[in-house]
C-alpha cells in the first residue's frame, strides 16, 4: 500500500522540483556592491544599506567616472523625498523626483534559467540562483537580474543605458538586516543646508553619475 502511494505521488509530481516564482529581497539588506559599464566610462565600489520598511538607501562609494577619481556617500530618504551626498564634509541637498523601487523581481518577468553557482557536487560548493529577464519601466530596454533561490537575495543586475551601454551591478557580503539604524539619520553637517529653489530633481542612477 506504501508503494502505491509512493507511485501515486510520482505520477502527481509530488516530488517534482519546485519552479522558481517572481520573489521579493528581504526588507533590510546590507552589503557590497561594484557597479561597471561596457563603455569603461565608470567603476564602483561601495557598501550599501537597504531599507525597504522605511524607503531609504545609504551608498558609501568611491569610483573612477570619466577617468576622474572620487569618494561619495549618498543618503535617499524616499518618504520625504530628498537625497542628501555628501563629500568632505559638505553636504548637498536634492529633491528626488522618483518613487521608491524595492528589490523585487516582478510578477512579469520571464525566468531564463536556474543554475549553480559554482559547483552542485558537494554541499557548500555553490549557490543555486535565479536569474529573471523583462521590460525597463517605459519600455526603455532590459534587464536581467539574478537571485539567490532562498531569500531572493541580489547578485546581479545587469541592464542598458544611452550613457553607458550595458550596466553590471554586483552584490556581494549580503547580510540580512541593518547593524546601524542610525546611519540613516543625515550627519550633523547637513542639519542647516538648504535645498535651492532651482535645485533639478534627481533619481538613484544619479548616485552613479553627479560625482560633485
Amino acid at each position: 500500500m506504501n508503494l502505491l502511494v509512493v507511485l501515486m505521488c510520482l505520477l502527481a509530481g509530488c516530488w517534482a522540483e519546485k519552479k522558481p516564482h517572481p520573489c521579493s529581497s528581504p526588507p533590510l539588506l546590507s552589503g557590497s556592491v561594484t557597479v561597471t559599464t561596457q563603455n569603461e566610462k565608470m567603476w564602483i565600489y561601495g557598501q550599501y544599506l537597504y531599507d525597504a520598511q522605511e524607503q531609504r538607501i545609504r551608498i558609501n562609494e568611491i569610483g573612477n567616472f570619466r577617468n576622474v577619481p572620487y569618494t561619495k556617500d549618498s543618503l535617499l530618504l524616499y518618504k520625504e523625498g530628498i537625497m542628501y551626498t555628501m563629500q568632505n564634509r559638505t553636504c548637498t541637498k536634492w529633491p528626488l523626483k522618483q518613487d521608491f523601487q524595492p528589490m523585487v523581481i516582478p510578477k512579469d518577468a520571464s525566468l531564463m534559467d536556474q543554475v549553480f553557482l559554482g559547483s552542485s557536487s558537494a554541499p557548500g560548493e555553490g549557490l543555486l540562483v535565479n536569474t529573471w529577464t523583462g521590460e525597463l519601466p517605459g519600455n526603455s530596454g532590459k534587464y536581467l537580474s539574478t537571485v539567490t533561490e532562498l531569500d531572493c537575495i541580489p547578485v546581479s543586475n545587469v541592464y542598458k543605458t544611452k550613457e553607458f551601454g550595458w550596466m553590471l551591478t554586483s552584490f556581494f557580503d549580503n547580510v540580512l538586516g541593518i547593524s546601524d539604524p542610525d546611519q540613516f539619520i543625515p550627519p550633523d553637517f547637513c542639519s542647516d543646508v538648504e535645498m535651492k529653489a532651482d535645485q533639478e530633481p534627481v533619481d538613484f542612477f544619479s548616485l552613479f553619475q553627479n560625482i560633485y
